[in-house]
């Protein structure tokens, strides 16, 4: 059963083939056999689990059929799940049991989807290979000895080893994509506003966007149907009728024209990943699209503006972390300054602290000007730089990371050369865009995704190019030997 994706598992249910407390013992099986290997999760919850299971099957036999009635799922540590530990991969929030239900959450369990529990992140969704985790590293099925990705990398190394169908990220800076291309996933970040962040443990909150990975594009516009909409608790929410995710997958491409950015295949691309990005649009040319060159000139400032704004928000997000409402708190203060400083000291991790001093002096009198404000208007010309492209192409195409996945702690001491793993990625965020990765092929038997951009709100485009991909290539149904 724990090959079986989303789509195939709302079969099987509709169909009595099995019910969902069967598929769940199965699956938490596999999660107490084969996580220990991983890292996935932070934690299993079992009881839960088998609650929701038994209440999906109950809700089946009275004749509900909803696609996620009674499908297992699991959580990106970050979304509030009421009476469970949500950490946020932190010291600092070891102990902190949530009192309510992301919006995220709860939609997905009104939906009858069944949580086997909460999983492995970088701390406070900061990092790009899910070595900074207060609860280590996860490693990634494919190479137990190279990174997933981050931040959602246990997300993604749960789903690519066959433990659960699909799960929750978030994207901030690339945290979906990025190890959905390392893990051989889809992986979806939608339009900023499209899903609620009510719920969800901020880093950057005009960054910041829920979105799901799953094995195909039909599983993720499952998931997206499920968790999008407006939120009347966010104030990002945005107020806009929901598309026919899955109406849409089957629509044919003749006529879609691709953008391929020539920024996108500079020095700094291995040349393995640049051969599968352009068979990759032999093959979308092959199903009707036309492709053209295009150019996103200030693609260049995207790193410097995104590790200007992002921790500038983040030093403003943390500082609510402080010991004394909630949280991690120092052994026998001396006095408030002690309990702030040793509380937060010993709470967070290194990265973590690197990325609150940035910001708070990117943010301090005298440089405000100089750095937040310029990154600011960074930020509006690289919109500006996707507004000018949309006007000529329906997507944009390229690679969603420069190299393949690399090995445990080979990057630890070097944070710049980490940051730049996100450089075709972090521009969708800056912009609010939607972006999707895909599988596309393997390089030394590493895999290696595809990142399609999208205008506003299309992100039943973005899926539907994604699934006619699928129907004509094999890479989404490769798994990692062992799972």
């Amino acid at each position: 059963m724990h090959q079986l994706t989303l789509a195939e598992i709302a079969r099987g249910l509709a169909a009595k083939e099995f019910s969902s407390v069967e598929l769940t013992r199965a699956l938490l099986a596999r999660i107490h056999q084969l996580d220990p290997q991983l890292n996935a999760f932070i934690s299993v919850t079992e009881d839960l689990a088998l609650q929701q299971a038994q209440a999906a099957d109950a809700r089946r036999a009275a004749g509900e059929n909803g696609a996620l009635l009674g499908a297992p799922i699991a959580h990106k540590d970050l979304f509030c799940t009421q009476g469970v530990r949500t950490s946020c991969g932190s010291k600092i929030l070891d102990n902190f049991v949530a009192p309510y239900n992301a919006t995220v959450v709860e939609k997905l369990a009104n939906a009858g989807a069944v949580s086997l529990g909460k999983l492995n992140m970088d701390e406070f969704a900061m990092g790009s290979a899910n070595e900074s985790s207060h609860y280590g590293p996860v490693k990634n099925p494919w190479d137990l000895e190279r990174v997933p990705g981050g931040s959602s990398g246990g997300s993604a190394a749960a789903v690519a080893a066959r433990l659960l169908p699909a799960a929750t990220g978030t994207d901030t800076g690339g945290s979906i994509r990025q190890p959905a291309a390392l893990t051989n996933l889809t992986g979806l970040k939608p339009t900023y506003g499209r899903v609620s962040r009510w719920g969800m443990i901020a880093y950057a909150s005009s960054l910041d966007q829920g979105g799901p990975l799953a094995r195909t594009a039909e599983d993720c516009a499952l998931m997206l149907q499920a968790m999008a909409g407006f939120d009347p608790k966010d104030s990002t929410s945005v107020d806009q009728p929901l598309d026919d995710y899955l109406g849409e997958l089957n629509k044919p491409l003749d006529g879609l024209r691709i953008g391929l950015p020539k920024e996108y295949f500079g020095a700094g691309l291995d040349p393995r990943i640049a051969e599968i990005v352009m068979a990759s649009v032999e093959e979308l040319k092959k199903l009707g699209a036309s492709v053209k060159e295009i150019s996103l000139p200030n693609m260049k400032h995207a790193i410097p503006a995104y590790y200007v704004i992002a921790p500038a928000e983040a030093s403003s997000n943390l500082s609510r972390f402080d010991g004394v409402r909630f949280g991690y708190r120092c052994a026998n203060p001396e006095n408030l300054e002690d309990l702030y400083k040793r509380s937060r000291a010993e709470g967070f991790g290194e990265e973590v602290k690197r990325r609150i001093m940035v910001g708070t002096y990117a943010l301090s009198a005298g440089y405000y000007d100089a750095y937040y404000l310029q990154a600011q208007k960074i930020r509006r010309l690289i919109k500006n730089d996707f507004m000018a492209a949309f006007a000529e192409v329906d997507v944009i195409l390229g690679p969603t990371t420069p190299s393949p996945a690399w090995k445990l702690g080979e990057k630890n001491n070097d944070p710049v050369a980490q940051y730049l793993e996100d450089i075709y990625t972090i521009t969708a965020n800056l912009a609010g865009l939607p972006g999707l990765s895909m599988p596309a092929g393997f390089a030394d038997g590493l895999p290696v995704g595809v990142q399609l951009l999208a205008p506003y709100f299309q992100e039943a485009r973005l899926l539907n190019v994604a699934h006619r991909y699928q129907q004509a290539t094999d890479w989404h149904t490769r798994a990692p030997a062992g799972f």
